[in-house]
């Protein structure tokens, strides 16, 4: 009788075990985004289908690119995260630090479609570029006299004191800065013509350090041309603003979103799985059409509109990139400069 009744309890075990091992059998992935309308999307075409598909749960944690990095040192020993997003070229200094894994192009069945500039980072050991948003200038179509054309109109007395500059803390601000300083014959290494044609501006601007503050000053404050992003014009109009975006005629600079994987994580195959999902062309397609966010991969199709307003196609490879690691290097010095000058 007692024996029966031990193999009883072992078939019993023996019949459960698939679904305990079922129930372990769901990883996790732990990723970060970057908060409202874009991380709702994010949730929306990246992370809730891919769960669906792979039986996987992902764990988002709202966090910027700075601190992300932050707290990827923090926690080199033992990292908490799988897949970061950057969006200011903090995947330079990761792959530096050894704070992310180095990924092949042939891990990616998507990185064959990518534009060379998307992948030719992943040789220094930095994830692909998964979306891009152009800087250039917004502006109010029923106010302004003419359209903004290059940045140097910025100078012009006929946009009055109707312009909008955004704080050097803001990506977007740091980079419509650096271009203003290349068209008025600066560098990387030395910002002061930028600062001094700044300063002239300042008089005639509000300097705002948020996206939404864009959009209100649009709103509220009877602003006609902003230095601004291409999706955040979108959202403007969305609004119901009549904004428009230009890329200046001197170029564009733009901010380059890397998904990353993070080194000495154990799931890195269902990690590199999940980033080329976000390189895929349906993808990019879906963030180009909710967000106006221009695609890298050279087989994402676009309807007409949508296509209209975005940099697409051969054109995202005129964007310019400073030297992520030259514009980390400067940074502290610059913004301090940036402060004393607006601080006047």
């Amino acid at each position: 009788m007692k024996a029966n009744q031990t193999i009883l309890a072992l078939l019993t075990s023996f019949l459960i075990m698939p679904s305990v091992s079922g129930a372990v059998a769901q990883e996790t992935l732990v990723v970060n985004s970057w908060g409202g309308a874009y991380e709702k999307l994010h949730k929306q075409l990246v992370f809730e289908p891919f769960e669906k598909a792979n039986n996987v749960k992902i764990k988002v944690v709202t966090v910027y690119s700075a601190d992300t990095l932050a707290q990827l040192r923090a926690q080199k020993g033992a990292p908490q995260y799988d897949v970061v997003h950057f969006s200011g070229g903090q995947e330079v200094v990761a792959a530096r630090e050894g704070l992310i894994s180095p990924i092949k192009p042939e891990e990616l069945p998507n990185a064959a479609d990518l534009y060379p500039f998307a992948t030719e980072g992943m040789a220094r050991g930095e994830g692909p570029v998964h979306l891009v948003t152009a800087i250039g200038l917004l502006y109010n179509e029923k106010k302004v006299p003419a359209p903004p054309k290059a940045w140097k109109d910025l100078w012009k007395s006929e946009y009055g004191d109707h312009l909008v500059l955004t704080d050097l803390s803001n990506s977007y601000g740091l980079l419509g800065f650096l271009m203003m300083n290349k068209v008025w014959g600066g560098a990387l290494d030395d910002p002061k013509p930028g600062l001094e044609k700044v300063g002239q501006l300042l008089n005639r601007s509000v300097i705002i350090s948020s996206s939404p503050e864009v959009q209100q000053n649009f709103a509220q404050n009877d602003a006609w041309v902003a230095a601004f992003s291409q999706d955040y014009a979108h959202v403007i109009r969305q609004a119901g603003q009549p904004v428009k975006f230009v890329m200046a005629e001197e170029g564009a600079p733009a901010v380059f979103f890397t998904a990353n994987l993070v080194a000495g994580r154990p799931n890195q195959a269902l990690a590199k799985k999940l980033i080329d999902f976000e390189l895929s062309p349906d993808v990019q397609a879906a963030f180009a059409r909710e967000m106006r966010y221009s695609p890298t991969n050279r087989k994402t199709k676009l309807d007409d509109a949508v296509a209209s307003e975005v940099v697409f196609g051969d054109g995202v490879q005129s964007l310019i990139r400073f030297d992520p690691a030259q514009v980390d290097g400067n940074r502290a010095a610059l913004i301090e400069s940036w402060k004393k000058l607006i601080a006047r």
